[in-house]
């Protein structure tokens, strides 16, 4: 989304894959090696992108979260004197998210555009030259209002969703709606062990992830979609915090400083701090139909209004380029 977003501002981009599946004996290993903090490159990223570098000569390379991306290979394209920018919607000082290459690799590139407002402040002790705080964004092309049928109304949505990850403080908020009479519907990956345990008429833990067309369909289909945040990533935001609303679809998510910055709360979005208060905003949304759908109309319009799509994120996040390769090079030892 990020690489098309460029593309629709003017750019001619080139895109490398970093992407390998992991599985048999080969992908044990490389799963191991990553607990170890060393990120494996099985796709060949870094020799490839030097290959696309020798070829195309490019102003500028954008990496995003360069986990396997080596220092050395940095350094080389450093030497062609090419403006070198990371991007990660994760929290970088999380260990999870790190891999020594990366720690490595911080102070290397002109630019670190992050998500996460707390992580400027972080990114800058880890050596970053420059860090830039930037909103989460959709894609227009994606997160959209879609038409749906009775049909994929019932195979995707229902009541109340989530879509995401398991994380404990999820599953007790929603074991908790559900015990108190909300039928709730679950999508994405880590939820199989705790679904097992947890069983319950009102609860339809589904087996799998969803992207793309699904997601914006099932987004659509639900009600009220919940947003919660990632508790090890000290969340503000989420990619699903602006997502949601780009579909048109009504949005329950923790409340925040950041979330009361971008909707309205109660006119744009609805928000909570409690279970209690969850409980409570599902049992009057669910209830209130026409409400439910004005705060979503009003969440859409202001998704396009203050224009948070991924086209004027990457415009932002290019106007920071401005300076920052000549601050970083009188800096670079």
């Amino acid at each position: 989304m990020r690489l098309e977003a460029l593309e629709r501002l003017g750019h001619t981009v080139e895109g490398v894959d970093t992407t390998w599946r992991f599985t048999g004996a080969g992908g044990l290993a490389l799963r191991v090696l990553r607990k170890t903090g060393w990120a494996p490159d099985p796709a060949g990223a870094s020799p490839a992108l030097l290959e696309v570098i020798a070829r195309r000569k490019p102003d500028l390379v954008w990496i995003d979260k360069g986990l396997c991306i080596s220092p050395q290979t940095l350094k080389q394209i450093r030497a062609r004197n090419i403006t070198l920018i990371h991007y990660s919607p994760d929290c970088m000082t999380n260990r999870r998210n790190q891999s020594w290459q990366f720690l490595k690799s911080v102070p290397l590139y002109d630019l670190h555009v992050t998500t996460k407002s707390y992580n400027v402040a972080e990114r800058q002790a880890m050596g970053a030259r420059e860090v830039v705080f930037l909103n989460n964004a959709y894609c227009p092309k994606i997160h959209r209002p879609v038409p749906l049928t009775a049909d994929e109304r019932r195979q995707y949505g229902g009541g109340v969703g989530f879509i995401g990850a398991f994380e404990e403080e999820r599953a007790a908020a929603i074991w908790f709606l559900v015990t108190n009479g909300i039928r709730i519907r679950v999508w994405g990956e880590g939820w199989s062990t705790w679904a097992k345990r947890h069983r319950h008429p009102l609860l339809t833990v589904e087996g799998s992830c969803i992207w793309g067309e699904e997601y914006v369909k099932a987004t659509c289909s639900f009600d009220v979609n919940l947003g919660f945040l990632r508790k090890v990533n000290r969340d503000m935001q989420t990619t699903r915090s602006v997502e949601i609303p780009a579909c048109g679809a009504f949005l329950l998510a923790e409340r925040t400083d950041e979330h009361q910055q971008l909707f309205r709360e109660g006119a744009e979005a609805e928000f909570f701090a409690t279970r209690e208060e969850l409980l409570e905003k599902c049992r009057f949304y669910l209830a209130h139909p026409e409400e439910r759908a004005k705060i979503a109309a009003a969440g859409y319009r202001r998704c396009l209004d203050s224009d948070y799509s991924y086209t004027a994120h990457m415009s932002a996040a290019l106007r920071h380029v401005e300076g920052a390769r000549d601050r970083s090079n009188s800096n670079f030892a």
